[in-house]
């Protein structure tokens, strides 16, 4: 019992002196991923835009690292990190223009919805992801030989990866990156 006192009284005294996560954002870019991705759409822009940097940012950190990453890619049996995203980046502006790559998206399992919502700019969830898969392929470099699988990947601890000519995007991933810039 003593115990349990010491240790909830360590954790007030650290919530206390500002260790932990921030309380003013509430949650942080890790939680966001793997948790539902549609209470994203109540949180204000300023937050997911917060968000979305924070994913930046780490991206930076990790680029080249293997391991547990954010932007995880399989190459040549190993998992690698995605070159950084720029935390000023613009993933709906894409960026294949002359040579698009063909995307399917999955029609299996969970799917992209194709109702349009101010959270994505007014896209559709679908619309938002495409746009953000052409970006996503255009600034990793990749030259796909043939079409290219979206997938939708609820709770996943990353944000997006690239896996046997498969894109795997996470949801919460896709609202955080559908966030104006500016």
């Amino acid at each position: 019992m003593l115990r349990i006192a010491l240790i909830t009284l360590s954790l007030l005294f650290a919530a206390g002196c500002g260790v932990g996560p921030n309380p003013a954002r509430g949650v942080s870019s890790g939680q966001a991923l793997t948790g539902t991705a549609e209470w994203l759409e109540f949180e204000t822009p300023a937050v997911r835009l917060e968000l979305f940097r924070d994913v930046a940012r780490q991206s930076s950190a990790q680029a080249g690292t293997r391991g547990a990453v954010l932007f995880p890619m399989l190459v040549n049996g190993e998992f690698v990190a995605a070159p950084a995203l720029e935390p000023s980046s613009d993933l709906l502006g894409a960026g294949d223009a002359g040579a698009p790559t063909d995307l399917v998206f999955e029609t299996r399992g969970d799917r992209f919805a194709e109702d349009r919502r101010d959270a994505f700019q007014g896209l559709s969830e679908r619309e938002a992801a495409e746009l953000i898969a052409r970006s996503l392929l255009t600034s990793w470099n990749l030259k796909p030989s043939g079409p290219v699988t979206v997938v939708r990947v609820p709770g996943a601890p990353y944000a997006a990866a690239w896996i046997d000519g498969q894109l795997r995007l996470n949801p919460s991933f896709v609202y955080m990156a559908s966030t104006p810039t500016r």
